[in-house]
C-alpha cells in the first residue's frame, strides 16, 4: 500500500513539473528559455523595407524571414510585436520580448545593455536629399543643413555627432523623416541604404547621394542574462548560412545590383 502511495505521489510531482515546464520559461521541444514557453518573440519596427514592414495586416521582410528560420530551428513558434524603434532595446533588456530584429546595429554603446548575435547583414547609412538640392556630398550637411533621422538609430547617432543636435530633426519613423524632406522642413535624411532605395522609389524628386556616409553590421539583440538564447540563436545563424538560407532570404528582398 504504501509503495503505491508513493508511486501515485511520484505521478503527481511529475505531472506537476511537467505543467510548470509547459507554461513557463522552458521553450516546448528547445532547451532555451523563452517569455512565453514555445514561442519565440520577436520585438521590431516594422517601418523599415525591406527588412521589416507590413503586407496588409502581416509584417514581412528579411527580418522576419530570418526570425522565423531561427524559431523553426529552434522548434519555436514565431511571434513578432511591432513597436517604437527605441522601445525594441527595452523590451528585450527587461524581458518582454526575446529577440529584437530591425535592422539592428552593432554598436559598443548598445551592447551595455544587451547581446547581439552574430551578424546576419551588412548594412550602409545613405543620404537622401531632393533632386534639384545642392547638396552634393556628405561634406555638404556640415554647411548648416537640417538633417531628418529616426529616432535612436545609428543614423541618429552619427548625425547628432558629426553635425551637432541642432540640426539633427529626430522622427519616430523613417517615412516620417522622408515625408519631411518631401515637404521640405529638412533638406537631407539620413537612413539604411536599403530602406532608402524603397523612399526614393515611392516618392518622386527624390535621390540617394553617390557617397555612402557608414558601413555597419546587422545583428539581432537579445537579453544578457538569457545566454542559452543566445548560443542557440547563433547556432540556428551558422547553420541557415552554411545552407545558404541566409543568402536566399536576403536576394529575395534585395536583388543584386
Amino acid at each position: 500500500m504504501k509503495k503505491t502511495v508513493a508511486l501515485i505521489m511520484t505521478a503527481i510531482l511529475a505531472l506537476s513539473f511537467a505543467g510548470c515546464g509547459s507554461s513557463g520559461n522552458a521553450a516546448s521541444g528547445s532547451s532555451v528559455k523563452t517569455v512565453t514557453g514555445g514561442v519565440l518573440t520577436m520585438a521590431t519596427n516594422a517601418y523599415f523595407p525591406p527588412y521589416e514592414y507590413y503586407d496588409a495586416d502581416q509584417i514581412v521582410g528579411i527580418d522576419a524571414e530570418i526570425a522565423k528560420a531561427v524559431a523553426d530551428k529552434l522548434g519555436l513558434e514565431l511571434k513578432i510585436e511591432d513597436m517604437e524603434f527605441d522601445s525594441i532595446i527595452t523590451s528585450v533588456a527587461s524581458g518582454k520580448a526575446d529577440i529584437g530584429l530591425a535592422g539592428m546595429t552593432v554598436t559598443e554603446e548598445r551592447k551595455k545593455n544587451i547581446n547581439f548575435s552574430d551578424s546576419y547583414a551588412t548594412g550602409v547609412q545613405v543620404v537622401i536629399v531632393k533632386e534639384d538640392s545642392d547638396i552634393k556630398s556628405v561634406d555638404d550637411l556640415y554647411n548648416g543643413k537640417k538633417i531628418g533621422v529616426q529616432l535612436a538609430t545609428t543614423g541618429d547617432i552619427y548625425c547628432i555627432d558629426d553635425f551637432g543636435q541642432e540640426n539633427v530633426e529626430e522622427y519616430s519613423k523613417g517615412n516620417d523623416a522622408v515625408m519631411a524632406l518631401v515637404s521640405g522642413k529638412v533638406d537631407a535624411v539620413v537612413i539604411d541604404n536599403e530602406p532608402a532605395k524603397n523612399y526614393v522609389a515611392a516618392n518622386e524628386g527624390l535621390r540617394i547621394l553617390d557617397t555612402e556616409y557608414v558601413t555597419e553590421e546587422y545583428a539581432a539583440v537579445i537579453n544578457k542574462e538569457n545566454t542559452e538564447l543566445l548560443d542557440a540563436v547563433n547556432k540556428a545563424l551558422q547553420e541557415l548560412k552554411a545552407e545558404g538560407k541566409l543568402d536566399e532570404i536576403i536576394s529575395k528582398y534585395i536583388k543584386s545590383e
